[in-house]
């Protein structure tokens, strides 16, 4: 619950007086629609407290790009100054996330839901569905661009670069491949004892 309340809040925030109300609809529709499905879930279906806490990071991410549109963000424009860049790369963050992320909440929905047993096929599949989530967001901020002219500009937030989608898609699988390789340990852990507390409670 505290997770909970943490990402409402910042929600809340990113909605006061954001860069544009039409952009920061489009980066928050997620949690908009994570959110409910989420804690419908709860108890028929819970995750683990590490699959929780991602989603959270995430949505906090989604939240503070929506509020200053992600080629605003002062994170971003710091980062750069640090590094000598020359683009504000908050928004690469963000696709790193949308890998890193969504690979954990897969793994875990494959392996308590599916006859897939740890190893090679599962972590393709799951770098699959990562790939193909991020290129389904690639597609949507298309589809966007295509429905609304420039409203969607910041939406986009290519900031010039041409190869920004291929940027996107890359950050989005090497974030899945790094998820992996840290967490599964930890995820398989949680796993087994949200599996124990559940046999405990039958």
């Amino acid at each position: 619950m505290p997770l909970l309340f943490f990402v409402l809040a910042v929600l809340v925030w990113s909605g006061i007086h954001p860069h544009d109300h039409f952009t920061w609809f489009l980066e928050v529709a997620p949690i908009l629609i994570g959110l409910p499905v989420l804690l419908l879930t709860r108890k028929r279906f819970p995750l683990t407290p590490l699959a929780y806490t991602l989603l959270a990071i995430h949505a906090c991410i989604l939240a503070v790009g929506g509020h200053y549109t992600y080629a605003e963000v002062p994170a971003g424009y710091w980062m750069r100054d640090l590094m000598g860049g020359t683009r504000n790369n908050y928004d690469r963050l963000g696709h790193l996330a949308q890998g890193f992320i969504p690979a954990i909440v897969a793994r875990e929905i494959l392996l308590r839901t599916s006859p897939l047993r740890r190893g090679k096929w599962l972590t393709f599949l799951v770098i699959c569905f990562c790939m193909a989530l991020s290129s389904f967001y690639e597609l949507v901020e298309w589809w966007t661009a295509a429905a609304t002219g420039t409203a969607a500009d910041a939406f986009l937030g290519t900031q010039g670069d041409p190869w920004d989608t291929q940027w996107d898609m890359m950050l989005a699988m090497i974030g899945a491949c790094l998820s992996l390789l840290l967490l599964s340990r930890v995820h398989d852990r949680q796993m087994a004892g949200l599996q124990g507390r559940k046999a405990a409670g039958r």
